[in-house]
């Protein structure tokens, strides 16, 4: 198990496993909408590209309510 500090004001820990599979995949540049699009379409809960305006790495996700979120690096 691995142990992680949560970014926020309550700094909870967590612990969760950590599963030795991994995969690659090429992240292509599209809106957070089409990002989504993509999700539905495999039927994933979360999806990883580039956003076609900043080129960063964000990543789309379904939240327990059934909207979705949206994860975006902070800028230093």
């Amino acid at each position: 198990p691995t142990s992680c500090l949560l970014a926020n004001s309550t700094k909870k820990r967590i612990t969760a496993s950590v599963s030795s599979k991994s995969t690659r995949q090429t992240l292509f540049l599209m809106t957070p909408e089409e990002a989504i699009l993509q999700m539905n379409m495999l039927g994933h809960q979360f999806f990883m590209f580039r956003d076609d305006s900043t080129g960063e790495i964000n990543v789309v996700y379904r939240r327990k309510d059934g909207d979705y979120g949206l994860l975006v690096p902070e800028s230093k």
